[in-house]
């Protein structure tokens, strides 16, 4: 199966209609939700030291841009629909393209979103006293709400993205500076920064404590799936990339260290919501109801993106016609995949039923993440090899030095999730499995002139 090397697939019927500055909140967007409230707990929990606290951060911001390094070089080679559907199809075979792309949209998109519905949904609870019935049908009701104003078009969702995403900058870096100025937390809790880190705790527990990290950061790489819808993307979907990702681990960093100087680590260790208690030590009781609702908008706006995002790994799939044929379906006025939209809102609505629990999900998605990034490393491998006269507007940064080392930061990562989380992990690769067989039923559908 094969396209023109063309800026998109001869049958994508979407248009043009993201700016940088778009693309650039839409990472901002995807990115910061209600992860740097809710996991900071977990990590103070598995690892005791503000340095290691710190470090883990820094350590999953560097392997996000590592990832976005070779990511930039595909999407400005590939400016399509799809991300790594596109990437691993051209780079091996469409088995391998089909597969990212059913792990993308049912492990990755669809898992993330129901999870955000539910997490949006227990925020509410306390303000509405809301009981089981009535929270799952705040969640489905959201899920559904958001996918219809992306049917209304995507500059529609993408206002929505740059609103919330510059009420997450604003509130965020206004915490960042008045936490110091207000006095009441203690430098103190910052030590130890450096002594003991090595023996504070065991490589098994660092390894863990970046699954709720990468998944703080997921969403980094979300201009790649509609690359065909940003303007001059051979520039602006690496900068997007780059300035998105750039401005949040900016204000993560900045965040843990606020966190670390209102509260100590025992406090903080197994906080439900660490953003809150540290709100609280610094602003007062009032804290805990102003943080509620930037939770909320938070979310929100995550939900949002993502659901703007994810239909375009099942769109593109159904132009090789390797999908549902209604995911191919286009809006012939607002120019968006409304069939792909309302089959991923479908998909999350059942997967809201599926939920346990925040930290089984949250690792069921980060184990799919990591194996799909470090099949977009082999993919840029590949396509330098097999395709070296292809136009590049933009050559990954450190190659081949730098790919190589995040490959292998991830192939550690998703070992330590495999023998850390086994159930998690072995359902991300169940659904790959089931792949497969799929992949060959629709293959056997496709007409053959779509197979050469």
């Amino acid at each position: 199966m094969s396209e023109p090397a063309g800026d998109r697939h001869p049958r994508d019927r979407l248009r043009r209609e993201l700016s940088l500055h778009d693309a650039v909140f839409l990472v901002v967007a995807s990115v910061v939700g209600s992860g740097i409230f809710l996991t900071p707990g977990a990590i103070a929990e598995r690892l005791p030291h503000p340095g290691l606290i710190l470090s883990v951060w820094v350590v999953g911001g560097l392997l996000s841009l590592a990832g976005a390094l070779a990511n930039a070089e595909l999407g400005a080679s590939f400016p399509h629909a799809g991300g790594d559907y596109v990437y691993l199809r051209e780079a091996f075979h469409p088995l391998a393209g089909f597969l990212a792309g059913w792990l993308s949209f049912f492990g990755i998109f669809t898992g993330t979103i129901a999870t955000l519905a539910v997490g949006f949904a227990q925020a509410l609870e306390p303000m509405l006293g809301s009981s089981g019935p009535a929270k799952l049908a705040i969640a489905l009701g959201t899920i559904l709400a958001c996918s219809w104003l992306n049917v209304l078009g995507v500059r529609h969702g993408a206002r929505a993205n740059n609103v919330t995403g510059w009420i997450k900058v604003g509130v965020l870096g206004f915490f960042v500076v008045a936490t110091p100025l207000s006095g009441r937390g203690d430098v103190a809790n910052l030590r130890p920064f450096v002594d003991g880190i090595l023996s504070a705790a065991p490589p098994l527990a660092f390894a863990l404590a970046l699954s709720p990290v990468l998944f703080s950061y997921l969403g980094w790489n979300a201009t790649v799936f509609v690359a065909s819808e940003i303007r001059e993307p051979g520039r602006n979907v690496p900068r997007s990339l780059f300035v998105g990702l750039g401005l949040c681990i900016a204000l993560y960093l900045a965040l843990n260290l606020a966190y670390l100087y209102a509260a100590p680590v025992a406090l903080l260790s197994g906080a439900p919501n660490v953003g809150e208690l540290a709100a609280e030590v610094i602003v007062g009781p009032r804290a805990s109801g102003l943080v509620a609702g930037f939770v909320l908008i938070s979310i929100l706006g995550t939900l949002n993106a993502t659901i703007l995002v994810g239909p375009r790994i099942a769109y593109a799939m159904a132009l090789d016609q390797l999908f549902v044929r209604v995911a191919d379906r286009v809006h012939a006025e607002r120019a968006t995949p409304t069939g792909a939209i309302w089959l991923q809102a479908a998909v999350a609505c059942a997967l809201v039923g599926l939920l346990e629990t925040f930290p089984s999900a949250l690792d069921f998605t980060t184990f799919g993440i990591v194996l799909a990034t470090m099949a977009d490393t082999l993919a840029l491998f590949a396509l330098r090899r097999s395709q070296p006269d292809r136009p590049r507007p933009y050559r990954a940064w450190g190659y081949p030095w730098v790919p190589l080392v995040y490959l292998a930061a991830n192939l550690a990562i998703a070992a330590s999730l495999l023998f850390g989380r086994p159930r998690e992990a072995g359902i991300a690769l169940a659904v790959l499995g089931v792949g497969v067989p799929v992949y060959f039923v629709f293959r056997r559908l496709a007409p053959r002139e779509l197979l050469s």
